[in-house]
């Protein structure tokens, strides 16, 4: 037996005491001695080819204990923890090595260990949750963006520019007649009415015809990002080379089967609003479980031990540098964009890892409370979900997520489940509008509340 003993010797923490075999020692020395031997010289001896016993002799007998304690000290380690009945969250410290030889080893360490946490109420707990209800106008939204993704562009010649037309123009910006950095393309595509230029721009462009040259005068506005243009007046010489118009189908029956697999135009609004209906449906039922969740979160009682957290922050920070790599950045290089140091970014992100520790305790004691199981049939249809989600074969996905990481997964998402389940959904309160009354006192308040809009706006 490696453990000795396990006393707690402070709040998440153990100290345990535990030993290395003679036998296990002396094969973890020759390990050691097998390791290191081809750089060690010894006289008499080619390097590297000096037998152990007279590298001992040479070195003295503990040459190889440091090694060796390395290459037998996890096995016992983990053979103490097991026995002991705890649950490690960060590697061991404060090693205290009593004694080290041929009759083995003596250590103790210290071993912060996964928090007792108190737990509040879980069940029938209650958030307010939206109602669903998809509108005529979310639907007709949808189809009006359907009509533009199969718009039609035309040219346009018998006839001035109007509003909404797509103009193709060279431009030209003078600043007391001198041209300005950026202010001049050819031809440029531009939609009137846009707002893609300043105040002013386009809506002089309406009313003129191709091959026209002419001015617009405009006035640069006061919070422009160009100093030096910021509400400055300017003239912008311009020539009108074409006249492009958006023509939308009709939208009709063909419509409906050139866009979809329906026949008709009420079968598609019937599946835009049943599939709209389904997303918001979705996203009402995430809104809720996270409710409930931050429910059950603010009543967990219990001290988390800093290492959690920071290894919650480590975590965040690593899926972040993922991320940013997957667009060619990193976090560092990011870091020096935003003008934050990891530091700073640490702080922000140490709330929400505390929270997401505290939300892996609670649903962890749930499913012990509960009894919540993954059965053989889960985690094989998990394994299954994520082999389809990721196009990989369903033995590179079990080389991958490890059964003890896809058992956790499914109880904890049993015990999410079994909170939502056993809650009460309540409609969002309105907020009430307040009725006043103004009681009239002078003939001149009550001629002013006769007044008309406009008079009063004066």
């Amino acid at each position: 037996m490696s453990l000795k003993s396990c006393e707690k010797t402070g709040t998440n923490e153990v100290t345990l005491e535990l030993s290395i075999s003679a036998e296990a020692f002396a094969d973890a020395n020759n390990k050691a001695y097998n390791k290191v031997k081809k750089n060690i010289a010894v006289p008499g001896f080619r390097k590297g080819k000096a037998p152990k016993a007279f590298i001992e002799k040479y070195y003295g007998e503990g040459v190889f204990y440091d090694d060796a304690l390395e290459i037998a000290f996890p096995e016992a380690y983990e053979a103490a923890v097991a026995e002991a009945g705890i649950d490690p969250v960060d590697n061991p410290f404060d090693f205290d090595i009593k004694s080290v030889g041929k009759d083995g080893v003596e250590l103790s360490c210290k071993v912060t260990v996964k928090p007792e946490i108190e737990l509040g109420e879980y069940k029938g707990l209650k958030a307010e949750k939206e109602a669903v209800a998809v509108t005529a106008e979310e639907i007709e939204a949808e189809l009006n963006k359907k009509l533009e993704d199969c718009a039609r562009i035309v040219d346009v010649d018998d006839r001035a520019v109007a509003d909404g037309d797509i103009v193709t123009i060279d431009y030209e910006g003078f600043n007391d007649g001198v041209a300005f950095d950026g202010g001049k393309a050819e031809e440029f595509d531009l939609t009137i009415g846009s707002g893609q230029f300043i105040p002013g721009f386009e809506e002089k462009i309406i009313g003129h015809t191709i091959g026209e040259e002419f001015d617009i005068d405009v006035t640069f506005p006061e919070e422009y990002h160009a100093e030096d243009l910021a509400g400055k007046p300017v003239v912008f010489k311009i020539k009108l080379h074409g006249i492009k118009v958006k023509e939308l189908p009709e939208l009709d029956d063909e419509f409906a089967k050139d866009v979809s697999e329906f026949e008709t135009l009420a079968e598609l609004k019937g599946d835009l609003e049943k599939n709209m209906t389904e997303a918001k449906q979705a996203n009402a039922d995430r809104a809720f479980e996270s409710k409930l969740l931050d429910l059950v979160v603010e009543a967990v009682s219990g001290e988390i031990p800093e290492c959690m957290i920071e290894k919650g922050i480590d975590d965040m920070i690593n899926d972040m540098d993922y991320r940013l790599r997957m667009q060619g950045l990193d976090f560092k290089t990011y870091m020096t964009y935003i003008g934050m140091d990891e530091k700073a970014v640490r702080e922000q992100y140490r709330a929400q890892a505390e929270k997401d520790v505290k939300l892996m305790l609670a649903l962890e004691k749930i499913v012990a409370n509960e009894g919540l199981e993954a059965s053989e049939d889960d985690i094989n249809e998990l394994y299954q979900k994520y082999a389809d989600a990721y196009g990989m074969e369903l033995d590179q996905i079990k080389a991958a997520i490890p059964e003890k990481t896809a058992k956790g997964d499914i109880v904890n998402k049993k015990a999410i489940d079994f909170i939502v389940a056993n809650a009460k959904a309540s409609k969002p309160r309105k907020t009430a509008t307040k009725k006043t009354t103004t009681k009239k006192t002078t003939k001149k308040a009550e001629a002013a509340e006769e007044a008309p809009a406009e008079e009063a706006a004066e």
